[in-house]
């Protein structure tokens, strides 16, 4: 997966949205409402809504920054992760950590085209948003720059990803999002409570779930 989806969801949708997938808080959509605008692209290290279960209760709001810390404090944040055989990932896959990050759509760089590399977008069929199945963490450092730092306590936040199929794969064939699309798959992520549930929910979404998006040309 790349490092970049959107999430354009005006304040109703977001209501729907939680209506849905059975979600509580509707702090989430009063949220949007105080914002009078979509969210818009998602960046590495920039904010973005996630959705956690706290102390067993209904899913809550929260600002996370896209990104766990570099892997030995060096290189890119780590937006997305798949190999479930490594500690950094599995400690945090336990029930208490995982989440939901809400999506209208994620983008890919088609590998079939020269440089510049055009940017493929990705949504559902039925054009709805959808979750991404995550796990988050608190962490303290510097999640800034040295002209502008910005160090102290950060709540972070990664996707995890697997084997694209589908329309996914002849465009980029490293790996795609898991993808949350019902009632049913948020609850298994959410409320599994081993370790091995999460694993099992590391699955591409169905071939015909998924389409190329004309949200946008490129990003």
């Amino acid at each position: 997966m790349c490092n970049l989806y959107t999430y354009r969801v005006m304040p109703e949708e977001m209501a729907g949205l939680m209506a849905h997938f059975r979600l509580i808080g509707q702090s989430f959509a009063e949220a949007l409402r105080s914002r009078n605008e979509p969210i818009d692209d998602v960046y590495p290290n920039r904010p973005a809504p996630v959705l956690v279960m706290q102390d067993g209760r209904p899913v809550v709001r929260q600002d996370m920054l896209w990104g766990f810390p570099p892997f030995g404090g060096k290189g890119p944040y780590g937006t997305n992760f798949r190999n479930l055989k490594l500690k950094l990932r599995r400690d945090w896959l336990d029930r208490e950590h995982r989440c939901i990050v809400p999506a209208r759509a994620f983008a890919e760089p088609d590998k079939n085209t020269s440089k510049p590399v055009a940017w493929r977008w990705f949504e559902r069929v039925d054009g709805l948003p959808f979750f991404f199945a995550g796990i988050w963490r608190p962490w303290t450092g510097d999640r800034g720059t040295k002209k502008a730092p910005n160090l102290g306590d950060h709540m972070l936040f990664s996707i995890m990803t697997t084997e694209p199929k589908g329309v996914v794969a002849p465009i980029h064939e490293k790996a795609m999002p898991v993808m949350l699309m019902t009632p049913e798959d948020v609850g298994r992520w959410l409320d599994g409570g081993s370790v091995a549930d999460a694993v099992e929910m590391q699955k591409p979404a169905a071939d015909d779930a998924i389409r190329v998006s004309d949200l946008r040309k490129a990003a």
